[in-house]
């Protein structure tokens, strides 16, 4: 299986770039946008390891299902990581879809420190697996 680098590259930068603009709509107190940049920044990054096995979805529910099923269930990313994936998904439907909506400030800048880690351990996980398609 050939796994296409230049498209996992691009959706790594992606979710570097949406987590930026993240920072800044929480800096602008723009918390249900902030909210819905995060689950974005993450779900670039979850398509960019889902590429290194040559997996695809064209819905969300899909790509999380299988992020869990190729991912999470073997232990390449921590189980607390997937869910926390799970409930950004749930936070940025509400901000999203549900009217009145508000965030705590405090709860959006503790999902913000939990994407920066959750993104580093997807970087680290693309990279094992890149290693190990071009090792075989």
């Amino acid at each position: 299986m050939s796994v296409n680098r230049d498209l996992i590259r691009y959706r790594l930068e992606k979710a570097r770039e949406t987590l930026e603009d993240a920072e800044l709509l929480l800096s602008q107190n723009r918390l249900s946008s902030a909210v819905n940049r995060l689950y974005y920044s993450l779900f670039y990054g979850v398509l960019a390891l889902l590429e290194t096995k040559g997996l695809a979805s064209s819905k969300h529910a899909g790509v999380r299902a299988l992020f869990n099923q190729h991912f999470v269930k073997d232990n390449i990313v921590s189980k607390e990581l997937g869910q926390f994936y799970g409930e950004l998904f749930n936070e940025r439907q509400e901000g999203d879809y549900v009217d009145y909506t508000e965030f705590a400030r405090e709860k959006v800048v503790e999902d913000m420190k939990k994407c920066q880690t959750f993104l580093v351990k997807l970087e680290q996980a693309v990279d094992m697996l890149l290693r190990r398609e071009t090792e075989q």
